[in-house]
This record gives structure tokens, sequence and C-alpha cells, in this order.
């Protein structure tokens, strides 16, 4: 297979840690090709189809430059065999774009994993609001009293932004309401912009589990990322400790309700953030993981990967 990758800029990758990478290595070990751009390389012109200034790559895995350029070509989406759209967030203006010109590809006959419009549709901290006998009490909305009821009833909350990755702008209150009038002036913007509120779940101490889910199916083993050093995020951005670990009975329960709809939307590989028994969020842009819970199981998660991506073109 030909197969592009729509990614961030490749100086950007921890090769060591990268998902994206992983799926390029095993891509490239199965004798596939590999190229590479970035949204803003993607272009589309009456009387053309989508085409992009690609980088054609051969890996080495040698650090820093861990790839060889076999050159930089504009060539049509729909000439490779799959596209792979890896953009990690922020899910702003420019991504929606980016899905667009994507689908206007699909109609041109490309092949796009995850499939575009299944991006937009799915936002990652709304799209739990499908599945809420799997949530915790959960309050979405733009209203700071809102907010203010909602800690008044559950005493114990974590707030964070819809757009947010990697751990970014999460804040915890405690029964005391200690900074809540803040925390809310800084999230919505005096009703500017909408806010998730959850109640705190204490099995966070336990680990923030990332189960990924490809072609429907859930991989054997979660990635608990464990909040260190007092911090109350276990994302590994924010410098939680990954350990991976089986899928629980409950962590089954989840990702096998989940992940066939999704799959039959469009959604090749995602993410499933389940803290306890409660899902919190489903990622679907970069799902993360592959690389960390390979190396502690031996489960090549790459490799689950390459095999459904195989089987769909």
């Amino acid at each position: 297979m030909n197969l592009l990758f729509v990614t961030d800029a490749l100086s950007t990758f921890k090769i060591y840690k990268d998902s994206t990478f992983a799926m390029m290595r095993e891509a490239q070990r199965r004798g596939h090709a590999v190229s590479a751009c970035e949204p803003q390389h993607l272009l589309w012109q009456r009387g053309d189809c989508v085409r992009a200034q690609v980088q054609q790559l051969r890996l080495t895995g040698a650090t820093p430059q861990w790839f060889d350029l076999l050159g930089s070509v504009s060539e049509p989406l729909k000439d490779f065999d799959a596209v792979l759209m890896r953009k990690d967030p922020p899910f702003d203006a420019e991504y929606v774009y980016a899905t667009h010109l994507l689908q206007q590809a699909e109609r041109e006959g490309a092949h796009v994993f995850n499939a575009p419009r299944a991006l937009r549709d799915h936002p990652e901290k709304l799209a739990i609001l499908e599945w809420p006998q799997f949530i915790g009490p959960t309050l979405v909305t733009r209203d700071a009293q809102a907010i203010r009821r909602f800690h008044a009833e559950q005493h114990d909350i974590i707030l964070k932004p819809l757009d947010g990755m990697g751990g970014m702008g999460i804040f915890r209150v405690k029964e005391d309401g200690l900074n809540l009038g803040s925390i809310i002036e800084t999230l919505n913007q005096n009703g500017a912009q909408s806010v998730m509120v959850q109640k705190f779940l204490p099995a966070i101490a336990q680990g923030d589990k990332r189960i990924l889910v490809i072609g429907g199916q859930p991989v054997p083993h979660a990635l608990a990322r464990i909040p260190q050093g007092g911090e109350v995020r276990g994302n590994l951005a924010a410098g939680g400790k990954g350990v991976a670990q089986p899928l629980g009975a409950r962590d089954r329960e989840i990702a096998e309700a989940i992940g066939p709809v999704l799959f039959k939307r469009g959604l090749l590989l995602i993410g499933l953030d389940v803290i306890g028994d409660s899902l919190t969020e489903i990622n679907v842009t970069s799902p993360t993981c592959f690389q960390e819970i390979t190396d502690q199981t031996g489960c090549d998660v790459a490799a689950m990967f390459i095999d459904a991506l195989e089987s769909l073109v």
C-alpha cells in the first residue's frame, strides 16, 4: 500500500513514544510506502482534485533525524491507498477546514481514516453524552450559576475546556469552593465559552485508563495514566506515569458497547478514557499510547492497527 499520514510537523515527533511513528514503522516493515504532510499542505482548486505537497519517507529509527527524505512531490490524495488523519488537537477552525478538504478527497475516491465527517461529529469531550449510562455526573454549560449549583450538589468537581488536550486547562475545586469564581471566569470567558464540569472521581488515584479500540474491537490492555506528585491530572503530557494493565470487566463492557457503533460511523481508531467505572472522554483525532502498551506487555498495537487498515483497503 501507499500510505499518506496527515500529521503535525515531523520535527516535533518523539519517536520513542509517538503512536503515529509506530504506525509508520509497522507499515514500512510490511513493505508499504510511507508519506507525510501537514494539514496546511492540503490544496484544492477547481478543475483539479484535493492534493498535497507530501514528503516521501524512509524511516531509519535513528535520532535526531529518524527518517530519510526520498522526495517531495504534489500528489492527489485519491492516488494513495489510504490517508490517515493524525493531526493532534486543538480541534479549532483550521482542523475543521482540513476535515472538509479531506471529505472532498473522499468524494474523489480517497480512503480517509478516521473519516472526516466522523471526526467532526464526535468532539472528544462531548461524544460521551451519547452514552450517559457509562459516565459520572456531568454538566456542559456556559452558565456560571449552573456551574455553582453543580458544585453545591457534587461538592468536589473537575472543570475543563471543551477544546483542551493533554490535561491542559483542567481544574479541581473541592468542597470549600476555593477559587471557583476565578476558574469559571477563566474557562467560560464571561459566558462566551462552554465548559465541561464533572464530579471528581477518587479512582483517578489508580489511573485514568486509555482503552484503545481498533476496528470496533478493544485492545486487550489499557494504559493507566497515574497522577504523580499531588497532581490531579493523569495525562502523560502532565507528568502522569503510564502503567499497562489488562482490561477489566467494566472496561470491556464500555469498549464493546461503544466501539462497534463508532467503527460503523467511520472511526477506525478511538481511545476511550475511563476512570474507575466511568467513561470521561472519547478520543478520535489522534489516540496515543501504542508504544507504551506494546513496550510493557508485548501486545503489538501498531500491528493490530495495520492489520485492520489492510483489511479495509
